[in-house]
């Protein structure tokens, strides 16, 4: 069998590809600056040419797909468009799709939530085998510096959610293992799995565990720290989905059936928390 990792040098698609290059699998990496994980065969490409996406799924069996960051419907079409056709030529026998939003249950106008829900409609309306990931918050977003700063210097954890709004934090290495077993656990097909971390928290019950205060940002604020770092389109898109969850309550909810049918044993948040230093400041 042969892994490719779209997104392996991204955050999500790199703790994909650490988690099966741990399991001991052959994993090749698509990627514009050609850095990898250690142990990933980097191919450097990018999603817009068909071609090279085409070349890069030759001989692959298994695809894990995350797409960057991007949320402008013509290129996320091209994209998609891309890899369908890729891995349809390829024969892949599992293509796991990870959405890296929770969707609403309904349409929006947030092109970050609509554009990934197109993309997973026209991957599974090709005949692909097809697992759909739907994450929720990662724990590893409390990593950033802008999250870290305050905690470490004010003793507050600063995030752009409503302090009762309940949240299932994921951590990226429980996403690799989701990922590894979506792509290789018989009779997945066709399935699309809300993931959820192993504890439902508000945003105080979140910062209690820090030994912190929850402070609710206002998202505009944090759209306008985001721009900086991804440039105000994308920030915009990501402040977006922010906007949306403060009105829907059920939008991070957890499927505990998800970690059962997938094998997971979860990282429980006050150990994840532990296992990093910043935490204990």
């Amino acid at each position: 069998m042969t892994f490719l990792v779209i997104g392996a040098s991204g955050a999500q698609g790199g703790a994909v590809a650490r988690r099966l290059v741990a399991e001991g699998h052959a994993v090749r990496g698509l990627t514009r600056s050609g850095r990898v994980p250690h142990g990933v065969e980097p191919v450097v490409g990018d999603l817009g040419d068909a071609e090279a996406v085409k070349a890069t799924f030759a001989g692959v069996t298994h695809a894990s797909v995350t797409l960057p960051m991007v949320f402008e419907p013509d290129t996320v079409a091209a994209y998609v468009h891309h890899v369908r056709d890729a891995a349809l030529a390829a024969g892949v026998r599992r293509l796991v799709f990870n959405t890296a939003n929770r969707l609403p249950e309904a349409a929006t106008r947030v092109a970050a939530f609509e554009t990934r829900r197109w993309a997973v409609r026209t991957l599974r309306s090709a005949g692909l085998p097809v697992v759909v990931l739907c994450p929720p918050l990662y724990l590893d977003n409390l990593a950033a510096p802008w999250v870290t700063g305050p905690l470490a210097a004010e003793g507050v954890l600063r995030y752009p959610l409503p302090a009762d709004l309940p949240v299932s934090w994921l951590s990226h290495d429980d996403l690799g293992a989701a990922t590894h077993a979506a792509l290789v656990r018989d009779g997945l097909e066709g399935a699309v799995l809300r993931l959820g971390g192993a504890d439902v928290v508000t945003g105080d019950e979140l910062a209690a565990a820090f030994g912190a205060r929850y402070d609710a940002q206002d998202p505009a604020e944090f759209e306008s720290g985001l721009a900086t770092t991804l440039g105000a389109p994308t920030a915009v898109a990501v402040a977006d989905t922010y906007r949306w969850a403060a009105t829907d309550r059920d939008l991070f909810a957890a499927d505990p059936a998800v970690a059962d049918l997938l094998g997971l044993r979860l990282t429980p948040l006050r150990a994840w928390i532990a296992a990093r230093p910043w935490a204990t400041r």
